[in-house]
């Protein structure tokens, strides 16, 4: 069942290759909108790979997950599931400009206690995980499982990323002009 794999040129390949196209076209689109420079990017792989060598190794990732119908439905879960957290915020990361949006969440984040933040943040990622879990356990068939574990690949990014950029903003708020965040 996890190991089901469409033939190379096949009609359920270029299926699953439309929908991780359209997937991480939303990833990116999404991220572009946040974060033009990148410079809110929480995932720090994307971040140094920038635009061109990202858009470069997912086309050649989508084109080699489209036959493989497990990890390519979990990443295209994760992408949109990623896309629609980015547009959460990114009207208001696009009118204060990054660098103002960054020294305005690292100011948040040094007026709040770090296990209120942390704690909201991993109870939004085990909440996703417990969802992706529920998914799992009840599906029916390969997608369904897919979708699940895509949705706990989600709550393993938030946690994850979202820790790691608390942590360097906590450790930039000493940097901060206070000029920075009016």
């Amino acid at each position: 069942m996890l190991d089901t794999i469409y033939e190379f040129g096949s009609v359920q390949y270029f299926l699953l290759l439309g929908v991780l196209v359209f997937a991480r076209s939303c990833d990116f689109a999404s991220t572009w909108l946040a974060t033009p420079h990148l410079q809110l990017e929480a995932n720090p792989i994307a971040a140094w790979l920038g635009w061109r060598r990202g858009i470069i190794l997912n086309i050649v990732l989508c084109l080699l997950l489209a036959r493989h119908v497990v990890p390519g439905v979990m990443l295209t879960t994760t992408s949109v599931l990623v896309a629609a957290r980015n547009l959460e915020n990114a009207w208001l990361m696009r009118s204060m400009g990054e660098s103002a949006y960054q020294s305005w969440m690292a100011l948040q984040l040094h007026r709040t206690h770090a296990s209120l933040v942390l704690g909201c943040y991993w109870g939004n990622g085990l909440l996703y995980f417990l969802l992706g879990l529920a998914i799992i356990f009840f599906s029916q068939n390969v997608i369904a499982l897919s979708i699940g574990f895509g949705v706990m690949g989600y709550a393993f990014a938030v946690v994850t990323f979202t820790s790691l950029s608390i942590w360097r903003s906590k450790r930039r708020i000493r940097y901060i002009r206070p000029t920075d965040w009016l």
